[in-house]
C-alpha cells in the first residue's frame, strides 16, 4: 500500500455525476481548494450509502471550510445516477449533492493504491490541500465505515497548522491550542493537559 501523504495527488480525468448532470472533471481543476476525495466499494451496497449520507449531512461544514467533497467508485456514471434517484427508504442516495466519480476499470483507485483484489476500492479517504498535495490519508477495509467527524477534524487540523504554524496534538479539536515544534511547548502542553 502506497503512502501518498506529502506527495502530489495523482491527477485524473473522469466523468462525475452531480445530481442529474454528468460533468467531465480533472482533479487539477480543484487547485486552490481543499479536496476530500473518498473511495467506496460499490453502488447499491450496504455500508456505502451510510457513508455517502454521512458526508452529505456535513456538507455545510465542508463548504464553510472551502472543501470540495468528491466520492469515487468503480461503477459507471449511469449506475451512480440510478442510485442517486433511489430514495433512502430503498437504500438509495437521493439528495447527495457532491460529485460522484465514475472509475469504471478502477484506474483512479489503482493510482491512489486502494483497488483491492476483487477490483473494487477499499474505503480510502484523501485530504488534498490547495496545492494538490495529499496531507492525510486513511484506508479502511470494505466492511468498516468511516467517521466523518474525524474527516472534518482533520480539515480543521490542517487549516489550523497552515494558519498558525502549530502542530495539532492527539485528540485536538478546533478552538484548542496547538503545539510549537519544540520541547518547551510539548512540556507545557503535557503539564497542563495531563
Amino acid at each position: 500500500m502506497a503512502v501518498l501523504v506529502g506527495r502530489e495527488a495523482p491527477n485524473f480525468s473522469a466523468t462525475a455525476v452531480f445530481g442529474d448532470d454528468f460533468k467531465e472533471i480533472h482533479l487539477s481543476d480543484y487547485r486552490g481548494k481543499y479536496v476530500l476525495l473518498f473511495f467506496y466499494p460499490l453502488d447499491f451496497t450496504f455500508v456505502c450509502p451510510t457513508e455517502l449520507h454521512a458526508f452529505q449531512a456535513r456538507m455545510e461544514e465542508f463548504k464553510h471550510r472551502d472543501v470540495e467533497v468528491l466520492a469515487c467508485s468503480v461503477d459507471s456514471q449511469f449506475s451512480h445516477q440510478a442510485w442517486l434517484k433511489t430514495p433512502k427508504s430503498e437504500g438509495g442516495i437521493e439528495g447527495i449533492s457532491y460529485g460522484i466519480i465514475s472509475d469504471l476499470g478502477g484506474n483512479i483507485a489503482r493510482e491512489f493504491d486502494v483497488l483491492n483484489p476483487d477490483n473494487v476500492a477499499y474505503r480510502g479517504l484523501f485530504l488534498i490541500d490547495q496545492e494538490g498535495i495529499v496531507r492525510h490519508q486513511l484506508v479502511n477495509d470494505t466492511p468498516l465505515g468511516r467517521n466523518v467527524e474525524e474527516a472534518v477534524r482533520m480539515v480543521d487540523a490542517l487549516q489550523h497548522y497552515e494558519k498558525y504554524g502549530e502542530n495539532c496534538p492527539a485528540d485536538w479539536n478546533s478552538g484548542q491550542k496547538g503545539l510549537k515544534a519544540n520541547k518547551e511547548s510539548v512540556a507545557k502542553y503535557l503539564s497542563e493537559k495531563h
